[in-house]
């Protein structure tokens, strides 16, 4: 630890000084102690102007000690970290409020929630004037707007926990300063008396000084009587100083040890005007200009002039430095300033774009949100153009959203408009939901569904409870339709399972010789498998196997030609839907009737071309073939017109 660590310091009376700092109605005097507690009048102003520079220096120093005096913690404040809370979001705000107040005194983080509390403001009235603007974009009233947020009660309750404990914090403090006052007065008192007392100057002495620590030690007072009652105290003080020239010894002796604590922050002031760190140099040197005003007393007037001088050379390059350091850092604040202006030009561009479509509109939308969060996290610009930066913001953001606005309100008209035409599809849907007509309700409620995609977008509002509206109709109807076919496929199913036994059954019938019987018998299996309906689509393949199968048994019961293509058409004719495949049944009568025709026009021309065998025998070969093939003819002739007479009976 260095000498200057060892140099007594007091928190009373810089508490004094913070109370006094506050004051509103500072009190004013005709006379100003200098830095050596010595009492001199105002008389000659240009020598003040002279030390305009160097009082500017001092003066900051005196309002900064007494900006912390008020806080006995004042140290442990500056170890407070202050975060970049500009780019931070609306929850970590709240969330570096809350951690403040459990973690800091409440004392000793106002600067910190002045900051935060200014920047959640800000962020936050952003947020609601955004939310505010889509709100009467979606058609509402500007008078039932509201919004509230959970991060918003979260902020708010954490305040408000910071204003119930800084206001406790003020309370107990006022509850002192009457009390302070009154000792300090009484300990004013006391040294007036001490130049009446007539006792030994060395006990008289030893009390001096007792009541020098008991003033130190005594609390803050009430702010408007701080300068009075300082001024008062040290000039008893000076009163006592011009009393001890009774005794040379004593006041050289307390001038020596002055002397000797006041070079000593000399030489410390001078090694912080070398350090780096410049803010820790001037926090610092703060403290070595209190224990210079407060605690140590004044030094022979041949000492004076120059120790102060040299204090305040160094006061002065440590100032310096830190004025530099401000300079870099309005750099910084100028740079941000040219990234916001940018940003702000930027947004203004993208309003002044012509786009009418809503996808352009969205995208701008994305562009400015961009922006928006581009410049929260662009840094802080020097305070002088901060509000004018933040209006010009606000009035871009402001603009965009007006000219949004305009562009949704002009599709409004629209939007009802495709509202009336869904709200007429919902009524068909919900009309026809319980439709057992499937054949002609499928196709309509198929076409509602197309023609509610090609209808445009609606009030935002609406657009989910009638959507509900819509699917849960067309839900209904389909869930029955399925259910429909999922039962008309169990049975098609249960009809396959059985055809499949008819067809082994058909496989293995063995032909008992008897022609007519054998013919019933295989009628009889042809009547059990039309009987039992359709198979699934996926499984018709049984259909082809099925009629090669009778092919293959009544081939085998030498029958007929025609007789047994008889059989297999009723088969075919049995395996034809007559009510929902109508166009096979109507498809086969106009191909037999176009045989029929065909076989007629055949048998013409070959009787036709008999008529050119003249004076010829019978038993001519060609003669025979051109009767051979009248004869075939005919007999096809029979066989399509029976099928078409098995036709007509189906009509």
């Amino acid at each position: 630890m260095s000498d200057i660590d060892k140099l007594p310091q007091t928190e009373g009376d810089d508490q004094v000084s913070k109370i006094e700092n506050h004051s509103e109605d500072k009190s004013t005097t005709n006379e100003t102690v200098n830095p050596d507690n010595t009492i001199e009048t105002k008389v000659d102003k240009t020598l003040e102007k002279d030390n305009n520079e160097d009082d500017d220096v001092l003066n900051e120093i005196e309002d900064s000690n007494a900006e912390d005096a008020e806080d006995e913690g004042n140290k442990e404040r500056h170890t407070i970290e202050v975060k970049a809370y500009d780019t931070m979001s609306l929850e970590a705000l709240a969330i570096e409020l809350e951690h403040l107040l459990k973690n800091e005194k409440i004392q000793a983080i106002k600067s910190h929630v002045e900051a935060i509390n200014n920047e959640f403001k800000e962020k936050f009235q952003a947020l609601l004037d955004e939310k505010k603007e889509d709100f009467l974009n979606e058609g509402g009233n500007e008078i039932d707007f509201y919004y509230a947020s959970p991060v918003q009660k979260r902020y708010k309750e954490a305040y408000k926990e910071y204003r119930r404990k800084l206001n406790e914090h003020y309370q107990n403090l006022e509850k002192n300063l009457k009390q302070n006052l009154a000792d300090k007065l009484e300990i004013i008192e006391e040294l007036k008396g001490l130049l009446n007392v007539e006792e030994n100057i060395n006990t008289t002495y030893k009390h001096f000084k007792e009541l020098q620590e008991r003033w130190r030690n005594t609390g803050p007072i009430p702010r408007d009587k701080y300068n009075n009652a300082w001024n008062s105290y040290h000039h008893q003080v000076e009163m006592f100083y011009d009393f001890l020239h009774l005794n040379r010894d004593l006041r050289d002796l307390d001038f020596k040890h002055n002397l000797e604590k006041k070079l000593k922050i000399i030489e410390r002031a001078e090694e912080l005007a070398k350090d780096d760190n410049v803010m820790r140099a001037f926090r610092e040197l703060q403290e070595l200009h209190k224990m210079w005003k407060e605690e140590l007393g004044p030094v022979g007037r041949e000492h004076r002039e120059e120790i102060w001088e040299k204090f305040k050379a160094a006061t002065k390059t440590i100032n310096d430095k830190r004025q530099l350091y401000y300079q870099e850092i309005d750099k910084v604040y100028e740079k941000n300033l040219e990234k916001k202006l940018e940003i702000i030009d930027k947004i203004n561009a993208i309003s002044s774009q012509e786009n009418n479509s809503h996808n352009a509109w969205q995208n701008k939308i994305k562009q400015v949100e961009d922006l928006r969060e581009a410049f929260f996290n662009a840094g802080k610009v020097p305070l002088k153009v901060n509000e004018e930066t933040w209006t010009k913001f606000k009035e871009a953001v402001k603009n965009f959203n007006k000219l949004k606005n305009n562009f949704y309100k002009s599709l409004k008209k629209d939007q009802y408009t495709n509202l009336q035409k869904k709200l007429e599809l919902i009524k068909i849907a919900e009309d026809n939901k319980d439709s057992d007509d499937f054949e002609v309700t499928t196709p309509l409620m198929k076409k509602i569904q197309n023609d509610w995609k090609k209808i445009g977008h609606v009030p935002r509002k609406d657009s989910d409870k009638i959507w509900k509206r819509f699917k849960t109709a067309c839900n209904a109807y389909f869930d029955k339709l399925h259910a429909k076919k999922n039962e008309a496929n169990k049975e098609s199913l249960d009809a396959f399972n059985a055809k499949l036994n008819i067809l082994d059954g058909l496989k293995a019938f063995k032909p008992s010789g008897k022609k007519a019987d054998d013919i019933e018998k295989v009628k009889e299996f042809i009547n059990k498998w039309r009987d039992l309906g359709r198979v699934p689509n996926d499984k018709r393949y049984i259909e082809g196997k099925f009629n090669k199968a009778v092919d293959e048994v009544l081939s085998g019961l030498k029958m007929e030609k025609n007789e047994v293509e008889l059989i297999k058409f009723e088969n075919k004719l049995d395996n034809m839907d007559t009510t929902e495949n109508s166009r096979d049944l109507d498809y086969e009568h106009t191909f037999i009737r176009k045989k029929i025709d065909e076989l007629k026009g055949q048998i013409n021309q070959l009787e036709n071309n008999l008529q050119f065998f003249t004076n010829v025998d019978d038993d001519n070969p060609l003669v025979k073939e051109v009767h051979n093939n009248i004869k075939s003819h005919q007999e096809n002739l029979q066989l399509w017109e029976a099928k078409l007479s098995k036709i007509k009976d189906l009509y």
